[in-house]
């Protein structure tokens, strides 16, 4: 290889040099931005209303049975139509919602009609989000993907800090949640437009009739997918298991005793350690030994998480957040570059759907197992036992799935049909 091509593989800003990506990455930083602010308006405003935690619960479990229920046909959709179209489409709908959100607000309307509307965000993300997915190949070659996925993510991260700060911030100027719902929709509005401006050619699309066969296809195709399946299950069981987050309030409150500003900085740590992999990945040049590093870098989330569980050190405690975050962001990279370029394009729109359910289960689901196991066994053997749990499903998946062991780099010996086209 020549110091010329070499250098190349090291562009940190490789993705950005498309202007299709730009747009995408622009409006995909608002759009998240403005979904962290609304979910910090819909927590505060409901707890205002019914001072009950269980109606903070029913946010999660409204907006994700949708994208259960509607995954297959949603990634069927995403796969027999325009991606574009269906993206800026659902787009409108969910500016329509949080506007929805705003005149209940507004109006102090029934509390179940903030859950009727929450449900038909739900629907609208279920569609959406492998649309979105989907399409986000078409617009960098294969090998310029991880770049784009790690940009992805430092957009994410970056709107994950100041989104729910700019939230409260508002809330607390306001003394009222309707104007945060106001600007979400003003900053769905922007993702729009961008995406107007995306001009690169999508793929032709054969409409075929909707079957049992078509709709499962994405399934089977995970399940036929060794690499796929194992780090699909990695993500599922780490996220299930090892997530500390939903018990940082009583972290930093009984067993730390930092108080709420401590409770801020253990809430950013992840974010923080995830911004820094990030800039470290977009200086290197592409992994070349991504099953391994996958991996080492679920299993490390795992032991961070374990000394977490047991410090009783505030400094420590940050530092292994941090670490856990930037591991994470090692994870999120190669399994969402591995999802996408090892997936045929005719069938990305279906694979994502099944890859999205799962994220979007074990979410829910890991706060639900976090809170449940601290009931029954306390906070600190519920982290430290999900840590353990996290490495020995690593393990698991090391001997399950070789393949995944002696995968070398993600976009080598792709088939022709699963590459991204250049804009």
């Amino acid at each position: 290889m020549t110091a010329i091509a070499e250098e190349t593989r090291r562009d940190p800003y490789a993705a950005l040099r498309y202007s299709d990506y730009r747009f995408f990455l622009t409006g995909r930083l608002a759009a998240s931005m403005g979904s962290q602010m609304i979910d910090v308006a819909i927590g505060w405003e409901l707890y205002e209303r019914t001072h009950r935690a269980l109606a903070l619960g029913f946010v999660g479990l409204v907006q994700v049975v949708p994208i259960i229920l509607l995954a297959l046909p949603a990634g069927h959709v995403a796969d027999r139509f325009d991606r574009k179209r269906i993206a800026m489409l659902s787009l409108l709908l969910l500016v329509a919602g949080s506007l929805a959100l705003a005149l209940i607000s507004f109006t102090v309307a029934p509390i179940p009609l903030i859950y009727i509307t929450l449900f038909a965000i739900g629907v609208a993300l279920a569609f959406h989000r492998p649309a979105i997915a989907a399409l986000l190949p078409q617009l960098v070659p294969a090998e310029k993907f991880a770049n784009a996925v790690t940009w992805n993510s430092v957009g994410w991260q970056l709107a994950s800090v100041i989104g729910p700060a700019l939230g409260g911030l508002i809330i607390a100027w306001r003394h009222h949640a309707g104007i945060v719902y106001v600007i979400d929709a003003a900053l769905m509005l922007v993702f729009v437009v961008c995406l107007t401006q995306v001009r690169g050619q999508q793929a032709a699309r054969t409409r075929k009739a909707v079957t049992i066969q078509s709709l499962l296809g994405g399934v089977r195709f995970v399940w036929h997918t060794k690499v796929i399946l194992a780090a699909i299950t990695l993500d599922l069981f780490a996220v299930l298991f090892g997530g500390a987050t939903t018990l940082l309030p009583v972290f930093a409150k009984d067993i730390l005793h930092v108080g709420a500003e401590g409770f801020g900085w253990l809430r950013a740590a992840p974010s923080i350690g995830a911004v820094i992999v990030a800039m470290l990945l977009l200086g290197r040049p592409p992994m070349r030994r991504a099953g391994k590093s996958l991996l080492l870098a679920v299993a490390g989330f795992g032991l961070a998480t374990i000394v977490f569980g047991l410090s009783r050190s505030f400094p420590l405690s940050i530092v292994m957040l941090i670490l856990a975050g930037g591991l994470d962001m090692i994870s999120v990279v190669v399994r969402q570059t591995l999802v996408q370029l090892r997936t045929p394009d005719e069938m990305r729109g279906r694979v994502s759907a099944v890859n999205s359910v799962f994220i979007d289960t074990s979410n829910e689901l890991g706060g639900f197992e976090s809170g449940a196991s601290a009931a029954l066994f306390g906070p600190i053997i519920s982290v430290v036992g999900g840590g353990i749990v996290t490495v020995l499903v690593v393990a698991a998946v090391a001997v399950a799935w070789p393949e995944l062991r002696s995968m070398r780099g993600l976009a080598d010996d792709l088939p022709e049909h699963s590459m991204g086209e250049g804009t």
